[in-house]
């Protein structure tokens, strides 16, 4: 499917610096673009590409302004990275997508199964479990007995959603994700532990997304609720009765303890470790593999182990940087100040 210039400014409403006839059938990076490819340019690192691409458009923001011929058809907008976003879902969205029940997917006669749906081989929905219209289960994926997917969902291959567990609309869940495995419950005993019951469910509110091989874990009583619009990347685990505000996103290999409670718009990086029964404010930024064991108020930025706020953390790194150098000062004074005495007391 190809479209041109004008087609595409018109959907971002962009003004068009060059040839509004010049046609696009693919996406490419701006430093491997092709002819009839769109790129686009947001990052000012890789501004000298742009007069080098092969890309036949190129989204560029409104403040760019070319030092020297560019072959690229222009396409300026007021967030290049934005407008991209907008088209690749676009073009995602023109894809034939299949419909209908697999012979070889096993649904229980008890399961409520939606309009337009696909099924693939596989694939398993329980007793009195629902599939909402327009959602897609890819192989292996099982939806437990009385869980619930809502529309317009798609559950790539072998997501799990255990019993009782409820997923909103327009969720993407990735390969491998399980939603609803029993919390980490034990009660310590003199013979070892003794598993607690975990009778709680997950609820992950409309157009969450959840990352590869993420897990969910179910309350001990209650439920563990991810909020709408949440982002978790690949390998995240979230723990019993944790709740994520809306809009929050969430780096790979990030972990919660359980019963910690997450604010909306927060930005939480890589291996980033949050501590059990824990309270964090709104627009919270912490930096990657940064430890939490404490409550954090809105609009703070953190990093390190134990995280403190930034400017104070990059402060004392440069002068974490000079230890040795000051515990060498440090023994000379030390021994500066020893023959000081020796002469004084003499």
């Amino acid at each position: 499917m190809e479209f041109s210039a004008k087609q595409i400014a018109e959907f971002i409403q962009g003004e068009i610096i060059g040839d509004e006839n010049a046609s696009v059938h693919t996406f490419t990076k701006i430093e491997e673009g092709v002819p009839g490819s769109l790129s686009f340019l947001s990052n000012p690192k890789y501004t000298h590409y742009i007069y080098s691409t092969q890309s036949s458009i190129v989204l560029v923001n409104r403040d760019f302004i070319a030092e020297k011929e560019i072959k690229a058809t222009l396409i300026k907008v007021d967030n290049a990275y934005e407008s991209l976003a907008k088209l690749l879902t676009l073009y995602e969205m023109s894809k034939p997508k299949k419909v209908g029940i697999d012979p070889l997917a096993f649904i229980a006669p008890t399961a409520k199964i939606g309009k337009d749906v696909y099924i693939a081989p596989f694939a398993c929905v329980e007793d009195h479990a629902e599939v909402g219209d327009n959602t897609i289960l890819h192989p292996h994926t099982t939806i437990g007995s009385n869980a619930k997917v809502g529309n317009n969902c798609i559950l790539y291959a072998q997501t799990t959603i255990y019993h009782d567990c409820r997923v909103g609309n327009n969720c993407i869940l990735h390969a491998g994700s399980v939603i609803g495995a029993d919390g980490f419950g034990f009660a310590p005993t003199s013979e070892g532990y003794s598993k607690i019951p975990q009778i709680g469910i997950v609820i992950l509110e409309d157009d969450v997304e959840i990352g590869a091989n993420t897990c969910v874990d179910r309350a001990t009583m209650g439920a563990t609720i991810i909020h709408k619009v949440v982002k978790l990347d690949n390998l995240v685990q979230v723990a019993h009765n944790d709740e994520i505000g809306s809009h929050t996103v969430m780096a790979a290999q990030a972990g919660i303890a359980g019963s910690t409670k997450v604010g909306e718009w927060c930005m939480i990086g890589g291996q980033v470790g949050l501590a059990g029964h824990l309270k964090l404010g709104d627009k919270i930024g912490i930096a990657a593999q940064s430890g939490i064991a404490s409550n954090i108020s809105s609009n703070t930025n953190i990093m390190g182990s134990p995280a403190f706020e930034v400017k104070s953390y990059f402060k004392s790194s440069v002068i974490f940087k000079k230890l040795p150098e000051m515990y060498t000062t440090l023994n000379n004074l030390e021994k500066e100040i020893k023959e000081l005495k020796k002469k004084l007391n003499k």
